[in-house]
């Protein structure tokens, strides 16, 4: 992870390592260098003061090659900067043992662009001009010789357009033009000493402390620049997650194409028209069936309402169903002609009854000169059919 960075000179490494656990405002920054490609090194840093990047994000426009690849390899700038807050001893030594590899080849050395020094017993590196930083570019699979961990290869960057390869013993490296800077540039500086990234330089014209590293001393991470991104391990979530604040309006969803993000954005309370029909769930119509017909001796059966849902039920009203007349309804009103006719009935189910009791139906006397069982003929009309 570190290898691509690890021979930088001291001041820019340390504002790499600081601004990579801010991932998010480096793609903000990288954006703002794709609109603004005429501005470069003091000029492009002064432009962006107004922005509320943190300082050490804001130096890096000066450097939009560097700043460019961060972004584009956004998962390696999280995964560096994780590791810086999580572990940065083990940082701070792994820079020191790749260096210590790449003197070895005999690649790292002083030249008219770098200054190799040695600090108590650790490599330091720093511009030759305070004035002009040259980015170096390399392999790393030829400065620091043969990689030692063949299952965990160094990252590896194409070479960036417009640069060359020096004369002599740095085949290894590759030099582009120098960015202009002016004193005092960079407030960061790498403490081999205490294994740690210390603020040097408070009076820089981008720098802004605000309420943290209000003086030199050692860098203290902001997470109001985080914005919401997550931070890898329990240990740093506990320290930093719970001062972090989600992100506002500019968030990652908007860096990959979305629409604007709405948090942020003021919001209205909610209100609710109270009314009683719409309170109620929307329940479909149905067109009431038609009561079915009571036969004799069955109840008829109310119909039956399917509750639309189970939740507010609509109360429905019992109404008794329509019966068809029984057969012996209205006995009591029926006068004397219905007495008179249960009277028969009951009779006719005596089990002695005389049939004289019956009253004999009045015949007619057969006409004369006929034949039983035929009508007397009327004229031409009772011929026999």
């Amino acid at each position: 992870m570190l290898a691509p960075i690890a021979l930088y000179p001291d001041p820019l490494l340390s504002q790499i390592l600081m601004a990579a656990t801010y991932p998010l405002e480096i793609v903000e920054a990288e954006r703002w260098v794709n609109a603004n490609p005429g501005l470069q090194g003091d000029e492009a840093v002064r432009a962006v003061e107004a922005q509320p990047w943190d300082p050490s994000v804001k130096s890096l426009v000066a450097f939009p090659q560097i700043l460019a690849v961060m972004d584009q390899r956004l998962d390696w700038t999280q995964r560096l900067g994780n590791a810086f807050l999580a572990q940065q001893t083990q940082v701070m030594d792994t820079i020191q043992a790749l260096r210590s590899r790449a003197r070895s080849t005999g690649d790292l050395r002083t030249s008219d662009r770098l200054l190799v020094e040695d600090q108590d017993g650790s490599i330091a590196l720093e511009p030759a001009s305070p004035q002009v930083v040259y980015v170096p570019y390399y392999d790393p699979l030829v400065v620091y010789g043969p990689w030692w961990w063949p299952n965990y290869p160094p990252v590896y960057w194409p070479a960036w357009p417009g640069y060359y390869v020096g004369p002599g013993i740095y085949y290894g490296f590759a030099w582009g033009v120098g960015v202009a800077i002016s004193t005092g540039f960079f407030f960061g500086a790498l403490d081999w000493h205490y294994h740690r990234v210390d603020v040097a330089h408070v009076n820089t014209y981008y720098y802004h402390p605000g309420r943290v590293n209000v003086a030199p001393g050692p860098w203290q991470h902001n997470p109001e620049h985080r914005r919401g991104v997550p931070y890898r391990g329990a240990s740093v979530q506990q320290h930093y997650g719970r001062s972090a604040v989600p992100p506002a309006t500019g968030s990652r969803s908007e860096f990959r194409g979305r629409e604007p993000s709405a948090v942020g954005r003021p919001t209205q309370p909610a209100t609710t028209v109270r009314a009683a029909p719409a309170a109620r769930p929307q329940t479909r119509e149905v067109a009431p069936q038609p009561a079915p017909r009571a036969s004799f001796g069955q109840p008829t059966r109310p119909a039956v309402t399917a509750p639309a849902a189970p939740v507010a039920r609509p109360q429905v009203r019992a109404v008794a169903p329509e019966r068809a007349p029984g057969a012996f309804e209205g006995i009591r009103a029926g006068g004397a002609q219905t007495r008179e006719f249960s009277a028969r009935g009951h009779a006719s189910m005596q089990p002695h009854a005389a049939p004289a009791q019956r009253p004999a139906p009045a015949r007619a006397a057969p006409a004369p000169h006929s034949a039983p069982g035929r009508a007397a003929p009327s004229g031409g009309a009772g011929r026999r059919q």
